[in-house]
């Protein structure tokens, strides 16, 4: 594929919708003036200037274009088409660029403007990969607090409320990996929360690796964790933070092996 055919053509694209923010005026202006049209039009054309420079991978003018878009939509009070833009750019940053706080950062905006427009389940989404990633930067106060949030969101969710052990399992392993008693609280504090949460096979996991754990017995930390993994496979982030509990064991050779 020719990107550099691309990457002139979003060029372009831009030019043109720099223009058209510039002729309407002063922004106020344009929002009640005539021009109001113009200037919705810019904000398309950087949108669709974004997915050329992707596709030429040229990162940084595509979020560049992305976020010319975001803040002449949040004048506009366009919240939702605003956060869309901003998971773009955390994907990017995600996948691409590999920088994982500024990934986090855009996903939490993303999460604040879907709340503040009352969308409950893709604000949840977002808090979701700020979890996950928070965990992984070793943030865990930050990552625990998000868990938790998100879990107490979806228990009385007849749709959702399956999840919600889920949550309140990773909210328990960052427990676990700063402290073992702080666990243990926050176990019974979820048990009493969401008595579903009680009879899971995560909670009866984490108690057996609580006892492992206090007992410093690494066969029984990894034989516990073998017999979930062969039911419910263990992805990598589970696996991650399993491994830096495991670690706090004496005499640990760093492997759930």
């Amino acid at each position: 594929m020719d990107t550099s055919g691309k990457e002139k053509e979003a060029m372009q694209l831009m030019a043109e919708a720099d223009k058209k923010v510039k002729s309407s005026g002063s922004f106020l202006g344009g929002m009640f003036g005539g021009s109001h049209h113009k200037v919705e039009d810019a904000c398309e054309m950087y949108a669709r200037a974004a997915n050329m420079f992707k596709m030429a991978k040229n990162w940084t003018e595509a979020i560049n274009c992305l976020n010319a878009a975001i803040d002449i939509y949040t004048d506009m009070g366009r919240f939702t088409i605003a956060a869309k833009h901003h998971i773009t750019i955390a994907e990017v940053y995600e996948s691409e660029l590999v920088d994982i706080e500024k990934a986090i950062a855009h996903y939490e905006q993303a999460a604040d403007y879907y709340k503040g427009e009352e969308s409950n389940s893709s604000a949840n989404k977002c808090l979701l990969k700020v979890g996950h990633y928070s965990a992984q930067l070793e943030q865990y106060p930050k990552a625990i607090e998000i868990y938790e949030q998100v879990a107490t969101n979806t228990m009385d969710n007849p749709l959702l409320k399956y999840n919600a052990k889920e949550y309140f399992f990773k909210a328990s392993l960052c427990h676990f990996i700063v402290d073992e008693l702080n666990a243990k609280l926050a176990i019974e504090k979820y048990e009493e929360m969401f008595p579903a949460f009680a009879d899971s096979r995560e909670c009866k996991l984490l108690k057996k690796l609580l006892d492992a754990h206090e007992e410093q017995n690494c066969e029984a930390f990894t034989e516990a964790v073998k017999e979930f993994d062969s039911i419910s496979r263990l992805d990598q982030w589970l696996t991650t933070m399993l491994l830096r509990i495991k670690k706090t064991i004496q005499g640990d050779a760093g492997d759930l092996k």
